[in-house]
């Protein structure tokens, strides 16, 4: 059970006006009786509800930001369109990463909370079944999730399953029928999941048998020997690869060259997420494009309308109890790019590389 304000009060032996003061205004306070109230708030593991403090108008006006990596440019570009939009509204982000990782994912979310901030926006592992944000609607402090495609929660999103399946039609459109999926670890990204969901689809709708998907660690910066043994091998390597993100696809390319195969003429690869640095490539990268800074934005737009009412008034208690999150889809494309191409029968290419018979 949760420690309240009251609990504080009677452990430190003071009001709980005094515990407020603590709270919001520690300079009213002599030194001694804010470390008898500070003591209390850390022996009871007690956290402050932030919308407690909006109704009082006492705000920080800092927003925390979580995401998994900055290595990947996805969460980069993400960042920089949250950035642009609060700032223009005159508050400062508190940026957290957590490597993929569910306890740095906490650590993460409770450093930011300590930080009083008035809101998060968040990518985490899991948005459908995750007791931090369980706990989060409880205390009820305002976030929106960018990336995780949820209807549960405030999110914006692509929607990740038809995104992925439109990629792997533009595979299959081209006579491949050996396609496989390679994706950072599934427990460490909703996101991984749905787009497998996504290549299953569009295989099965194409009358074909789905493949196992292939994982690797999501903060690996090249493919693991065993993995690279399984593509670079003719009887098993696929004709296709599709790639869950385009640093994965980077990683593969990069390992299929360095073996001597060539991209896209011995396996075609498609990655998700359209970065730029994709089309900066020699061999321009052919992706699955979402609109990253966009969905920054309006992840940002979602929680400015979750912390202000539109004549900038702080939110009632019940201002929004009885309404149901709002997930946000924004539109994907499919950037076919140079690293795919039609399949071509092994027998055919032979063909086309012998030399023609002199006259």
């Amino acid at each position: 059970m949760h420690s309240t304000i009251r609990d504080v009060a009677a452990h430190s032996g003071v009001s709980i006006a005094t515990v407020s003061r603590a709270l919001n205004t520690p300079e009213l306070l002599n030194a001694e009786t804010l470390a008898k109230v500070r003591e209390s708030i850390e022996a009871l593991d007690f956290m402050p509800s932030a919308r407690g403090r909006q109704l009082r108008g006492v705000r920080t006006r800092l927003v925390g930001v979580v995401v998994p990596t900055l290595a990947n440019p996805v969460f980069a570009e993400s960042l920089q369109g949250i950035d642009e939009a609060a700032c223009a509204s005159g508050y400062r982000l508190m940026l957290m990463t957590t490597a993929y990782d569910s306890a740095r994912e906490r650590r993460a979310i409770e450093t930011l909370r300590e930080q009083r901030v008035d809101g998060l926006i968040a990518t985490v592992a899991d948005a459908e079944s995750n007791p931090l944000l369980d706990e989060l609607d409880r205390i009820r402090l305002p976030y929106v999730l960018a990336h995780n495609d949820t209807a549960r929660r405030a999110a914006v999103s692509v929607d990740n399953r038809r995104a992925a399946r439109d990629g792997v039609n533009a595979l299959l459109q081209r006579g491949h029928k050996r396609v496989l999926m390679l994706a950072g670890s599934f427990a460490a990204s909703d996101r991984a999941r749905l787009r497998y969901r996504g290549y299953e689809n569009a295989m099965l709708d194409a009358g074909l048998t789905p493949y196992a998907p292939l994982e690797m660690d999501f903060n690996a910066e090249e493919l693991p020997p065993a993995l690279l043994a399984h593509l670079s091998d003719p009887l098993r390597r696929p004709t296709a690869l599709f790639c869950s993100n385009d640093r994965l696809a980077m990683i593969v390319i990069r390992g299929l060259r360095h073996a001597g195969l060539s991209v896209p003429g011995d396996i075609s690869v498609l990655g998700f997420d359209g970065i730029p640095l994709g089309e900066w490539l020699s061999t321009a990268l052919s992706s699955v494009a979402t609109p990253n800074r966009e969905i920054g934005r309006h992840a940002w737009r979602h929680l400015a309308k979750q912390l202000e009412l539109p004549d900038g008034e702080p939110v009632s208690e019940t201002a929004n109890q009885a309404d149901e999150p709002i997930s946000f889809k924004l539109p994907h494309s499919v950037r076919t790019g140079a690293t795919i191409a039609p399949y071509i029968e092994p027998a055919a290419r032979m063909a086309a590389l012998e030399p023609e018979n002199p006259a």
